[in-house]
């Protein structure tokens, strides 16, 4: 099993970080786990073409999750996509996909037509694309691998239910490896329950303890974004092989290793700093 970081920011637009999309490679299937900005040209920046992505699995559904999401079905289509996506995510990824698809409606006609008058008809996107809602426990069964979503709290402490505002993290295991990817978090019983003895945990990570100088940043950290100490209890719960740490705000390269410092603070475990390309055997 390969990961590769396509985004590892915020939905702070930067140079440096686009917004959270993951390639995972499990043999010759790639699944895409959640299609921020920049997904598209990140995936080209590797090597890959959106026409290769089997299988798409979103999260939950802040922009910098899925707004590059029409783009990698548009693409890939454009590319000569010829068989199914399948799509799963939380409550309301299938009606987003209907919207995006009326959205890209006049593409979607112009490009059919363009196509038969060339004598060279194509299969209809909204035909190929798959989508399906699934609930927390729930997911995809393949030979050889499956992934599972787990419910997760990120915001919830604002007054957002899990129906109203659902958000998955996900544990995709293949042979006998174990990846988990945290999605976006606080430190919670579904996030440690997806960790458990995984081979790899990747975990968000907003801040560094020493940069939460006031009220909004500390309300941030306790009920919306993990903190760099609160990926350290995480992965020292769940006992981790490695921890991956992405969704880093903007910051300063020292405070950058401060995040580095609180997330490995008694952790027998590896820790790395995601960056964008980043590319992660397991």
């Amino acid at each position: 099993m390969r990961l590769s970081l396509l985004g590892t920011g915020t939905p702070r637009p930067t140079v440096r970080r686009q917004c959270t999309a993951n390639l995972v490679q499990i043999g010759a299937v790639n699944i895409l786990v959640d299609a921020g900005r920049g997904a598209v040209t990140q995936l080209v920046k590797l090597g890959h073409d959106p026409v290769d992505i089997d299988y798409i699995f979103i999260t939950h559904h802040h922009f910098d999750h899925i707004g590059n999401l029409g783009d990698v079905i548009m693409a890939g289509w454009n590319n000569g996509r010829d068989r199914p996506v399948q799509i799963f995510g939380p409550d309301g990824t299938a009606d987003i996909i209907a919207h995006l698809f009326a959205i890209y409606s006049r593409d979607i006609e112009f490009r059919l037509l363009e196509e038969r008058v060339l004598g060279t008809p194509i299969p209809d996107i909204r035909d190929l694309v798959q989508a399906t809602d699934i609930a927390a426990g729930e997911g995809h069964v393949s030979d050889g691998w499956r992934v599972v979503a787990g419910q997760v709290e990120h915001g919830h402490g604002l007054g957002l239910s899990h129906q109203a505002w659902p958000c998955f993290g996900y544990r995709i295991e293949a042979g006998d490896k174990t990846l988990t990817i945290s999605g976006d978090t606080i430190d919670c019983d579904g996030v440690r329950e997806l960790s458990m003895g995984a081979d790899l945990l990747l975990q968000c990570c907003y801040l560094a303890e020493a940069e939460i100088d006031n009220n909004d940043k500390r309300v941030l950290s306790d009920v919306v974004l993990a903190s760099a100490k609160q990926a350290n209890q995480i992965a020292n719960a769940a006992g981790v092989g490695k921890m991956v740490l992405t969704h880093l705000a903007p910051k300063s390269e020292a405070m950058l290793q401060t995040v580095l410092d609180e997330a490995r603070r008694g952790f027998s475990g590896e820790v790395v700093l995601g960056e964008d390309l980043m590319v992660i055997d397991i």
